[in-house]
């Protein structure tokens, strides 16, 4: 029986990665990102791609006190000697409020596009009439549209049209991206109010551009948010507040037999 893999594989005298010899050809020749992107995406990114790509990590990597921070923070307070699980317990909570919406929009915009019959559209009116279709869609289904909105931003989330600019100059943008750009000009129509398009949306349609299926792209949210866990950490060994965060709240309990 054989385990086939194209990932890597080592013996006595040197590590092979992705066909390449690990300590010759990649090591101080090949960044963090660029590797990461090759592995999933079994090849090399361009140059643009790849600016795209740092873009997007770079803008998932961290977002203050969050509640997966907190649980970091309050899991390494109770076992400090275990790093490791600080750290897991920071990326467990990526889901549908926090991290998981990388995810979330990619899938929604690829199951629009998949859907559609026909060519793409040529225009942004063709993109809005789209975008308006599918609005209404989760309207009337009463879901919300993954990637719009924001707790803390509600007048504009500062990462979005920054991600969109490079994708431009780079010249990557795609479909995705054009078509979530139509979903935050026509929503105000079909919702009656008006939200931010969020920077985890605009990055799991950047991902989605870059080639990367759906099902992959909360992979690349928690690569990028286990840098800033690692920097929360650290300032927790530093400057320690998870005993004040447990203080505070069992301090403030109102319990109700």
């Amino acid at each position: 029986m054989s385990y086939p893999t194209g990932i890597g594989i080592s013996n006595t005298d040197s590590i092979q990665l992705l066909g390449r010899n690990l300590a010759d050809e990649l090591l101080g020749q090949v960044g963090f990102a660029e590797l990461a992107f090759w592995l999933v995406a079994t090849r090399r990114p361009s140059r643009g791609e790849l600016r795209l790509f740092e873009t997007v990590l770079v803008a998932l990597a961290d977002h203050g006190f969050t509640p997966t921070v907190i649980a970091a923070r309050l899991t390494y307070t109770s076992a400090p000697e275990a790093l490791q699980g600080a750290v897991a317990a920071g990326l467990l909570g990526g889901g549908s409020r926090f991290l998981g919406v990388t995810e979330d929009a990619g899938r929604f915009l690829a199951d629009t596009i998949s859907s559609y019959e026909g060519e793409m559209p040529a225009d942004d009116a063709g993109w809005d009439e789209l975008a308006r279709a599918a609005v209404q869609r989760q309207h009337d289904a009463r879901k919300f549209v993954p990637g719009l909105g924001h707790p803390v931003h509600k007048n504009g989330d500062p990462r979005t049209p920054v991600i969109y600019r490079v994708a431009d100059e780079e010249g990557v943008a795609g479909p995705h991206l054009q078509l979530f750009a139509a979903i935050g000009r026509v929503h105000p129509d079909v919702l009656g109010k008006t939200l931010p398009l969020n920077g985890a949306g605009v990055c799991g349609a950047a991902l989605a551009d870059l080639g990367f299926p759906p099902s992959i792209l909360r992979g690349f949210a928690l690569l990028a948010r286990t840098a800033g866990l690692l920097g929360h950490l650290a300032e927790e060994m530093r400057r320690p507040v998870g005993m004040q965060i447990y203080a505070d709240v069992d301090g403030n309990l109102d319990y109700d037999a």
